[in-house]
């Protein structure tokens, strides 16, 4: 140890407030404003400890000053720690970052005279500009670990470098029993199936919910998923609990859930991805009639609901706005004849959908048969949107839709027919809108694919 004197630093709290959104998680951002640091620039409501204060008394006197939320202490999560050191200077300081789902009151901007902005954020869109040290513990929030570093030089900017200078350096935290996992996922795993003796992410890259392989002493595997979120957690535990059992062992089973942690436990299937499996035409064919069977199981598990009324057409003008300058020309008129045409439709029955059914989500069996998993996109709607992005092999291909369809049971009547090209079109630039945005080519190439597909035949 040196003699010298002990190195201090200053300790401030970050309030990560966070809801469900429309598409996965948001979080409270403010915009300073006046002579405070960092002027401009999108922060987490956040602020120094108080002599003789810990962080939880700060985080929530911080809330209650900032933005009019009132917090229980017991409602206060750590989240993440950060280590930080400014572009100018050289004294470092510690933030805490702490994790609030539930409050009182409605967010506003309290202080004026240093706040001139207050929203929510998708955490996988967060605005700019944006203070740098806030987005280095939000990003080490998004990927679920524990801390990071995040010591800047001189003449960076405050502000977070979207071109590429991050000084962000993740921390992860150490296994638990040899185990690498977050300790509150391992404890309600293991209270699910037991001991566990290894564990394999196995995350999609492109979602924001985490997975992981797990085994157990006895050879046992499951599969253990954190959702994006609570509307996806709800889906997916819904769909297990009412309409997957209809599907028999053609699907997983599931084991356990944890809403607090938005968590499910599922048994494991025995097969291998279809994606990227090369079959031969007479095997497609079968996989395809097959999974027609499996379609309809899932339609007929619960009874049919009258829609209440169509409501594409604002969201299809949301997609288009971001999608409009990576559409061809007369790309937007289709859609927009597409979304006029669905409009006209009767209103359709709706069933229980998987809601994302791709070779993605299908393995193939022992058997030669399908498999299907990922219910997390699950919910009553129109039997015709299961068969969108399913569609997408039939380019080319009558015989697989001619296949699909005959293990559905039943063909398609001509308001289902432009029902389907209509909600493909809409899944095409929502595709577009998304792929672009996050850095998702297979997305959005399917999305290109799929309106010059409709374009030369369908003109509603």
């Amino acid at each position: 140890m040196s003699g010298g004197a002990r190195h201090t630093v200053p300790v401030d709290v970050h309030l990560i407030l966070r809801r469900d959104g429309e598409s996965g998680p948001d979080v409270l951002l403010s915009r300073r404003a006046g002579p405070v640091y960092a002027s401009g620039l999108w922060h987490l409501p956040s602020g120094h400890l108080d002599p003789d204060e810990d962080m939880v008394e700060a985080v929530i006197r911080e809330a209650r000053e900032e933005t009019g939320v009132l917090i229980a202490a017991e409602d206060v999560t750590a989240a993440v720690t950060v280590h930080h050191r400014p572009p100018a200077g050289s004294r470092s300081r510690v933030g805490v970052f702490f994790e609030v789902r539930r409050w009182a009151g409605r967010p506003r901007i309290m202080e004026p005279d240093r706040c001139d902005g207050m929203d929510w954020y998708p955490l996988d869109a967060l605005p700019c500009p944006m203070v740098a040290y806030c987005r280095a513990g939000l990003d080490a929030y998004l990927a679920g670990l524990p801390a990071a570093v995040h010591f800047q030089r001189p003449g960076d900017a405050v502000e977070h470098d979207q071109g590429g200078r991050d000084r962000t350096r993740l921390l992860a935290g150490p296994p638990v029993g040899g185990v690498e996992l977050p300790y509150r996922l391992r404890v309600f795993a293991e209270q699910a199936i037991g001991r566990i003796t290894e564990a394999t992410e196995v995350s999609w890259v492109r979602t924001g919910s985490r997975v992981w392989r797990l085994a157990g002493p006895g050879g046992g595997t499951w599969y253990l998923k954190r959702h994006r979120g609570a509307k996806f957690h709800g889906r997916e535990v819904s769909a297990y609990r009412s309409w997957v059992p209809a599907l028999g062992p053609r699907a997983p089973r599931l084991v356990a859930a944890d809403t607090d942690a938005e968590a499910v436990v599922i048994t494991a299937l025995p097969g291998r991805p279809l994606r990227g499996m090369v079959l031969d035409a007479a095997a497609e064919v079968r996989v395809q009639h097959a999974l027609g069977r499996l379609v309809r199981a899932l339609h007929g598990s619960a009874p049919e609901r009258l829609a209440e009324a169509a409501t594409a057409a604002d969201k299809i003008k949301r997609h288009l706005e971001v999608a409009r300058p990576y559409l061809a020309d007369g790309d937007e008129d289709l859609v927009l004849a597409f979304a006029r045409a669905y409009a006209d439709l009767p209103l359709p029955s709706l069933v229980p959908t998987h809601g994302d059914l791709q070779y993605r989500n299908v393995l193939i069996g022992d058997d030669g048969e399908p498999l299907v998993f990922d219910f997390e996109r699950s919910e009553y709607n129109t039997a015709t949107r299961d068969m969108v992005r399913l569609s997408d092999t039939w380019t080319g291909r009558p015989d697989l839709r001619n296949a699909f369809l005959d293990g559905y049971g039943r063909a398609l009547t001509p308001a289902e027919e432009l029902r389907l090209d209509c909600e493909a079109a809409f899944d095409a630039v929502s595709g577009i809108a998304y792929g672009t945005g996050h850095g998702d080519p297979e997305v959005t190439e399917r999305g290109h694919r799929t309106l010059r597909r409709l374009r030369p035949f369908h003109r509603p």
